[in-house]
């Protein structure tokens, strides 16, 4: 049975690539670093030696990752490098302003307007999480 918690990264061994390319982390001597045969990736070992984070990455958030003995598991890296709590407490203000704001007006005509646009803006935060997080 595979090991459920993340284990700690030998600097003497080699991995494979987390980022899915079928290369080999080949560790780089007298560093605490890996490099990728395959990629080209480097990847510095973080958090006491028990996750690795891509060195050089055109993504705007680091990607990091924790060994859990046969296979790499994203590591989460806070609340604050997320997007998801972003676009939920827009989408939970937007309800609060808005929604009230939409049925004082009901009365009026303008209920269609004030409807698609709370709409429009509380999809507009899924819309960015989407675009960030897929690859």
């Amino acid at each position: 049975m595979p090991p459920h918690k993340a284990q700690k990264i030998d600097l003497n061994t080699e991995y494979p690539c987390p980022c899915g390319r079928r290369g080999r982390l080949v560790p780089i001597a007298l560093t605490e670093a890996f490099g990728c045969n395959r990629c080209q990736q480097i990847f510095v070992v973080q958090d006491n030696g028990y996750a690795i984070e891509q060195l050089s990455t055109t993504y705007p958030y680091k990607r990091s990752w924790r060994w859990m003995g046969n296979k790499w598991s994203t590591a989460n890296t806070g609340i604050g490098d997320s997007y998801f709590p972003v676009a939920v407490g827009i989408i939970v203000v937007l309800l609060i302003v808005w929604l009230p704001l939409a049925l004082r007006s009901t009365a009026s005509p303008n209920i269609i307007l004030w409807t698609l646009l709370a709409v429009l803006l509380a999809v507009l935060p899924a819309l960015m999480v989407w675009l960030a997080y897929r690859r």
